[in-house]
């Protein structure tokens, strides 16, 4: 009964293979070719886990390019993957915060993982890993290096959201020499204001879970808790919690018949 889930964001491909309770997992740049990452993700599961293409039961693709997977059974949306892994792993959850790299997502979910209602950012790179990415590169960093370097104590204000004027306000603060560590704490501060006011908007049930490559940055964590004004449940593994979702959706299809 061995399954895959792919979960083919903007920025990473994420797949998840599972059979017979066991589970294999690979994590790649999505780059220029979605497909050819697709299936470099797939032969990385299978050669993983000793299994063969023509042993494999189901494939559930999902993220921005579920279309471009080769051989997909069936693509599902994110929202839906999303509730679904959560669910499997923290039943007590009942929003999700999905900050990826090209939008940000908040979902209420019900008690048996339902999707009941959501809300997304997808119009604007504000409040999304790639608008962290761009003032990373402004900062001359990389965006995982991000987390381990602010200093809350030199807090700068970004006024700006705008992505190109954010970038500017970047610079112009360089240049004045107020220091990298209080520049990040301001952004993180200013990309969680942003998902905290999505988030209110829709309303925030129980427990909070906090996923997408974002998650990953301990500064938006911090900042986005003390937004909320309360705990985030972070997946040791939240990247990978879409394609999980999709690969137990994969795995239910196969119960159903």
């Amino acid at each position: 009964m061995a399954v895959i889930g792919i979960d083919l964001g903007s920025t990473a491909t994420k797949g998840i293979l599972i059979d017979n309770g066991l589970q294999y997992e690979s994590l790649l740049p999505t780059g220029w070719s979605p497909r050819d990452t697709a299936e470099i993700t797939i032969t990385q599961l299978l050669s993983q886990s000793g299994l063969q293409r023509s042993q494999l039961e189901r494939l559930f693709a999902t993220g921005y390019g579920r279309v471009a997977i080769p051989g997909a059974d069936q693509t599902v949306t994110e929202i839906k993957c999303q509730a679904r892994g959560i669910h499997s792993l923290y039943p007590n959850v009942g929003t999700i915060i999905d900050i990826g790299g090209q939008d940000s997502k908040v979902i209420r979910i019900g008690p048996a993982g339902q999707v009941l209602d959501f809300a997304m950012n997808d119009k604007c790179a504000a409040g999304t890993g790639r608008f962290l990415q761009v003032m990373a590169t402004a900062l001359g960093m990389d965006v995982s290096e991000l987390g381990a370097n602010e200093d809350l104590a030199k807090n700068t204000n970004i006024s700006s959201m705008c992505t190109v004027f954010a970038e500017s306000e970047i610079i112009g603060l360089l240049a004045r020499g107020t220091p990298k560590s209080g520049i990040i704490a301001g952004l993180h501060q200013s990309v969680a204001r942003r998902v905290a006011s999505l988030a209110r908007r829709l309303g925030i049930k129980d427990q909070v879970a906090f996923t997408g490559g974002v998650a990953a940055n301990t500064g938006m964590q911090r900042a986005l808790q003390k937004e909320l004004g309360q705990e985030l449940t972070v997946p040791v593994r939240c990247f990978y919690t879409g394609a999980l979702g999709a690969a137990l959706l994969a795995q239910e299809s196969l119960s159903s018949n």
